[in-house]
């Protein structure tokens, strides 16, 4: 699953993909029908990149990769907005059985479904993550470090 360059906004509804920077700030575009490209200023904003989020878990914290992955082996979800508390809850549970119960809201599980359904849409989840930039790997054996590939 390749979940690089896409961000939640804090203040913002959605999710959006990077897909520049300028002196200010950020430019982004909105996921949803509409393809909005807004500029969010860097001291003002707060973003969150999906690929780094994790959730309180009960021994270690749960990557929200790990999540989305156990989401997309489901038939059916629950519908953030009409559901009740119990019944997300319940649905969370079961692809996330080991998140901390007293720190992981409502609200947060249903920001988590809600993004699901709006990252479904995409090839993202058929997409192999690219590699971390600290190392990239080159043929079969052979690890090259990032100052090596800037040369």
């Amino acid at each position: 699953m390749n979940l690089r360059g896409i961000v939640s906004v804090t203040g913002r509804p959605g999710l959006f993909k990077l897909i520049g920077q300028n002196k200010t700030g950020f430019i982004l575009e909105s996921l949803d029908e509409k393809r909005v490209k807004i500029v969010v200023n860097i001291s003002t904003a707060k973003m969150a990149s999906l690929e780094d989020i994790t959730i309180f878990g009960t021994e270690d914290d749960i990557k929200l990769i790990d999540i989305f992955e156990k989401m997309k082996g489901l038939s059916s979800l629950p519908d953030a907005k009409k559901d009740s508390g119990d019944k997300l809850r319940a649905f969370f549970n079961e692809v996330a059985p080991d998140h901390d119960e007293e720190r992981v809201y409502s609200s947060d599980i249903k920001k988590i479904i809600n993004w699901f359904v709006i990252l479904k849409g995409f090839p993202l989840f058929d997409e192999e993550a690219p590699a971390p930039l600290d190392a990239e790997v080159v043929g079969e054996d052979k690890k090259v470090e990032r100052e090596e590939l800037a040369k």
